[in-house]
């Protein structure tokens, strides 16, 4: 009767244990399988160098906040500061006031009954190229919080719910980092007037965004969602209600490009000639990303000109011929090579192949 028991015992434990080595085979098996596997692992490396560098190694993330941390944007990484932008004094003014300092401060605005802090949306809305970006990203660097540059496409996923998770994740995410910004660009295309014609997913979205975007009503969440567009009547009036600092980021004005002008011209050698407010004058109506391309397009006129020369064509070929050294003394072997100070002339050039008052061919030529 022993033997038969011990016999019994031995063929459970042998049966049991087949068992849970099947299920380790076939999730083994399963995993290997899945198309989603290396983005997953990619993810979670990127996420736990970010984490490290942010200084948050310690904190545990599930595999969706995994994905959603993969767009944390680190300050050091941002070249931009409220400096580098110019013309935009009185909304940085207010940007660091009601933005940055209960974000950063939040002891100093405690009292007042909770009419102080920080608020839960600021939206940035104005003509394409006026800076709205770039204040984000100054935003980002300035203030120290967490900032999250969160694309529609990380949000999106094909499996019915998968994108649900996701919101919630990031939202999850950006409470265990915070001071934390959530930075969507072009809002309007993601937060757009909700109608009957919507898809399902997206529907399912939008509304669990706005649940959890509401869910930030503590006074110990220091979250807020910056939206940046140049569309503002196209997003839903639930969201606006949601955004209640918008500032409007308009073309700027003479002694906005004035400055502008200046930031970017700052370290380019200029001729004696050079005469920046007739250049104020000439670009009335550019935005800064306008300017920005006009200064860009203006400091190559002159590297043009070398490049052209015989010198500079005879340098280039020895350099394409030679190794980056001979590139490098190519170009630091005579004063031919110097490139001349920019004037005033180098701006609004069109460059062509063609000068301008050339005839084209005919259309046989072409042929």
């Amino acid at each position: 009767m022993r033997d038969v028991t011990r016999k019994m015992v031995t063929d459970v434990a042998v049966f049991a244990l087949s068992q849970v080595a099947f299920f380790y085979a076939v999730k083994y098996v399963m995993s290997s399988l899945d198309p989603n596997r290396q983005k997953r692992q990619d993810a979670k490396k990127i996420s736990d160098s970010k984490l490290g560098k942010l200084g948050a190694k310690g904190v545990q993330l599930n595999e969706y906040e995994d994905q959603i941390a993969t767009e944390l944007i680190l300050a050091e990484d941002i070249p931009v500061t409220f400096e580098s932008i110019g013309g935009l004094d009185s909304i940085i003014a207010s940007l660091q006031e009601s933005v940055i300092a209960p974000l950063c401060v939040p002891q100093l605005f405690s009292s007042a009954s909770g009419l102080l802090g920080a608020p839960k949306g600021v939206l940035l809305y104005g003509p394409p190229g006026t800076g709205k970006t770039m204040l984000a990203k100054a935003l980002a660097k300035e203030s120290g919080a967490t900032f999250i540059n969160m694309h529609v496409s990380t949000l999106t996923n094909k499996w019915f719910g998968e994108s649900n998770k996701l919101v919630a994740a990031l939202f999850s995410l950006a409470r265990k980092l915070q001071p934390s910004i959530i930075f969507i660009d072009e809002i309007d295309s993601f937060l757009r007037e909700r109608a009957s014609g919507d898809h399902e997913v997206t529907a399912m979205m939008k509304a669990e965004f706005m649940t959890l975007w509401d869910g930030l009503t503590s006074s110990a969440d220091r979250i807020l969602v910056l939206g940046a567009t140049n569309r503002p009547a196209d997003i839903d009036a639930a969201i606006l209600r949601r955004m209640p600092k918008r500032y409007a980021v308009r073309l700027p004005d003479a002694s906005q490009r004035s400055k502008i002008l200046s930031i970017m011209l700052a370290d380019v050698p200029r001729h004696p000639s050079f005469d920046l407010a007739a250049l104020v004058r000439q670009t009335e109506g550019y935005s800064g990303s306008d300017l920005r391309e006009l200064c860009r397009a203006a400091a190559m006129v002159p590297v043009r000109e070398v490049l052209r020369s015989k010198g500079g064509r005879e340098s280039v070929e020895r350099a394409r011929r030679g190794s980056q050294e001979t590139l490098s003394a190519s170009f630091s072997d005579g004063v031919s090579l110097a490139v001349r100070p920019l004037r005033n002339s180098d701006f609004f050039v069109n460059d062509s192949a063609l000068p301008l008052h050339a005839d084209l061919p005919a259309d046989s030529e072409l042929d």
